[in-house]
């Protein structure tokens, strides 16, 4: 998926539209926030995009759409995302990332989430990624099979082989990557449905992120799955 570039202009006409009564700040009335995030706070992808802004410390300003009932996704919500999927990030005014993979990556390459490893340590970008990957290819479809009622014990043994992979005290190590951030709403949903092991290296992670503001700030008490 490539990034839309968009002028200035047809931004702005997007995000605020004539006649619109969903609106996001306008830039004279927010001059902090360089970025607008647009999101719905019960999905989990815009989650893992909500838990990164928030540990890098972006600027930001958000709007919360409905992407159900009967009044139908917002015009200017579908001209940015034709897909009329969250989350969607606008950035510079010009730069529109409608895709929570698409979000990571501009985190990673443009805050210093990534530069301010503690001790000085480096962060391992290769784990990162793996971290990342199994997210995707594992975890999700994992975890919906057994969430939907298929036998949860493909689900255990990944849980187990998850939990000889944390670093600690973050999945990589000393400090919060955005593995951290991607993982977080899937393992915390997992969780609540099915228990983590009480003293695994996972279940400690968990609660530790529970914890930390910048994810404490994102968890909903209703939520949705990932489907």
């Amino acid at each position: 998926m490539q990034v839309q570039r968009r002028s200035k202009a047809t931004i702005i006409g997007i995000l605020i539209g004539p006649g619109q009564s969903m609106t996001l700040p306008s830039p004279r009335m927010d001059k902090s926030a360089v970025a607008k995030f647009v999101t719905n706070k019960m999905c989990p992808y815009a989650q893992k995009a909500w838990i990164a802004l928030e540990a890098s410390d972006t600027k930001y300003s958000m709007t919360e759409v409905s992407l159900y009932g009967n009044g139908g996704k917002p015009a200017w919500f579908m001209k940015l995302n034709p897909a009329g999927t969250v989350p969607i990030l606008v950035c510079d005014s010009d730069n529109v990332y409608p895709d929570s993979e698409l979000i990571l990556d501009y985190i990673r390459d443009n805050t210093a989430l990534h530069s301010s490893a503690v001790d000085n340590h480096n962060v391992d970008e290769k784990k990162v990624q793996l971290w990342r990957d199994v997210l995707s290819q594992k975890i999700i479809p994992i975890g919906k099979k057994a969430v939907l009622g298929g036998s949860a014990n493909q689900l255990f043994d990944l849980l187990q082989h998850l939990d000889d992979n944390v670093e600690g005290p973050y999945l990589c190590g000393n400090t919060i990557t955005v593995a951290d951030c991607a993982v977080f709403p899937f393992i915390w949903r997992i969780n609540d449905e099915f228990g983590l092991q009480d003293g695994s290296k996972l279940k400690t992670w968990l609660e530790l992120c529970m914890d930390t503001s910048c994810f404490k700030k994102t968890i909903q008490r209703s939520w949705w799955w990932w489907w």
